[in-house]
């Protein structure tokens, strides 16, 4: 929500909710009722009904009267109102949870002051206030409990919008719109030609989701819309935090920061240069061949890419004071995203995709920015493996996904733990593949002779003892003998797979 409004735009919104033909359950009209528990309530109250109704905000309007709607003016200044020794808004928001965007918009009149207050509608959870969930029912304010049939049908509200269903910015004209995102990148993305005039450019945008008509007039920007193409997500106040920070470090902890970098761009728009921005802050080698030099990247470019992406989609847009992060260490990427993983991060390779995101996933196949098939890891691991770097790391630190990809180690200087994941990620690489675990792939995998492939068995037997691979045969002979994921035992007939 813009915490911003012109005197033009809160002058045809009070128009609006005037013209409404009775007090609704998202509009709530009062005098001068100023008592601050009362106002906390209506705020819990109406930020729940606008989501019930379908509303992308909710209006606590001072100064007109509810009876026949007309303005009268009113003395509240919601700047001037404490409560004890704390500001009113400040007060408000402390006793909300989880913290909702709410605005007090001052406007003069010819009949007197009118404070419209904006609300941003409850999302995921119902909006409590100093410990109690709120509802309308019709033009009373009730507790929800009290109604189990409206608290029934709200969390079934939550569990069917997505994020990308959100209004990013209301009530734009159309030139506005353009102005905003960067739609020409759209249609570059999409490898068409740009369609011929603004209504055609708008239907466009309209069909693929990124804009809504809406219903006071203009248009809205979804929040699919501005992530993917803002010209500038400080534009959008509710999505700034999800801009997408390049930090990098001295040496191999965050003591001492060497750069930082935020990218403002919208994901699809500026996704190439930010691939370039990241690769070109990594370290490279220069090889020298027969006829030319050569630089070669410590890491992976297909592999950052591919990482880079799933941070992107696979993230958790709802949880608030977070966003994507790409940290730049001595010898190691670190890439994180707000929001836990939806499978197990040792079934990455195997796991059918899944993703919280689905219209934005879906998009960004599209534009060729990502695979939608779940292939994206397998890229990774096929990169780690052919760089023979360390295998990367998934951690689930509270509330995040981390990977940590890692540069080129030696053999010798691999921990027993990063010997153990490289095997086992190697055995999930080979089954997803329809190929054999052997001593000979790992050898080929880690570049060990073979005269050196009992040094392989013993790699192979650690990572058995740690109950991350089997033997798909028992009976076996050595030379005969392959490894599977430790999952496969779990799963009927799945070592018949390879």
């Amino acid at each position: 929500m813009n915490g911003q409004r012109s005197p033009e735009y809160l002058e045809g919104l009070l128009r609006e909710l005037c013209t409404l033909p009775y007090e609704t359950e998202w509009v709530e009209f009062k005098e001068d009722n100023t008592d601050p528990q009362e106002i906390g309530e209506y705020l819990s109250a109406l930020a729940n009904s606008a989501a019930l109704a379908g509303k992308a905000a909710a209006y606590l309007v001072w100064g007109v009267r509810d009876q026949d709607h007309a303005v009268v003016g009113s003395n509240f200044d919601p700047r001037s109102t404490r409560k004890g020794n704390e500001e009113l808004e400040n007060w408000l928001l402390r006793l909300l949870e989880p913290k909702i965007d709410f605005h007090f918009f001052p406007l003069s009149t010819e009949k007197g002051s009118v404070i419209l207050t904006e609300i941003n509608r409850a999302s995921r959870h119902p909006v409590r206030f100093a410990g109690q969930e709120y509802i309308r029912v019709g033009s009373y304010k009730k507790k929800l409990k009290d109604h189990p049939e409206k608290e029934r049908t709200l969390w079934r509200v939550f569990d069917r919008v997505s994020f990308e269903e959100g209004i990013a910015a209301e009530r734009l004209s159309g030139g506005d719109v353009l102005l905003r995102l960067d739609f020409p990148k759209h249609f570059d993305l999409l490898n068409v030609p740009l369609p011929d005039g603004h209504v055609a450019i708008l239907d466009a945008l309209k069909q693929d989701r990124l804009i809504a008509p809406c219903e006071a007039g203009g248009f809205n920007i979804t929040n699919l819309g501005a992530i993917l193409f803002a010209k500038n997500l400080g534009d959008f106040p509710r999505l700034k935090r999800k801009a997408i920070r390049i930090i990098q470090y001295v040496g191999t902890g965050r003591i001492e920061t060497l750069r930082e970098y935020e990218d403002t761009k919208g994901y699809a728009a500026g996704f190439d240069e930010l691939i370039g921005y990241i690769d070109a802050q990594l370290p490279a080698n220069e090889v020298i061949g027969q006829a030319r030099r050569k630089t070669v990247r410590a890491f992976p470019e297909l592999a950052v890419r591919e990482l880079v992406a799933n941070m992107l989609i696979h993230q958790d847009f709802f949880a608030t004071g977070a966003g994507p992060m790409v940290e730049i260490f001595e010898g190691r990427i670190e890439i994180t995203n707000p929001g836990e993983p939806l499978v197990d991060t040792q079934r990455f390779l195997d796991s059918p995709p899944t993703s919280r995101n689905e219209v934005l996933a879906s998009l960004m196949r599209r534009f060729r920015i990502c695979e939608d098939r779940g292939s994206g890891i397998d890229k990774v691991a096929i990169e780690v493996e052919r760089y023979q770097l360390p295998a990367p790391l998934f951690e689930v630190p509270k509330g995040f996904t981390r990977t940590v990809l890692f540069a080129h180690k030696s053999l010798v200087d691999m921990s027993k733990a990063e010997r153990m994941q490289a095997c086992y990620l190697h055995a999930c690489l080979q089954y997803v593949t329809r190929q054999r675990m052997t001593n000979a792939s790992l050898r080929e995998r880690f570049g060990v002779a073979e005269k050196n492939a009992s040094m392989v068995s013993r790699f192979l037997n650690e990572t058995m003892e740690a109950n991350l691979i089997v033997v798909a045969d028992p009976n076996a002979g050595p030379r005969n003998r392959h490894h599977l994921p430790f999952w496969t035992a779990l799963e009927p007939n799945a070592g018949e797979m390879v």
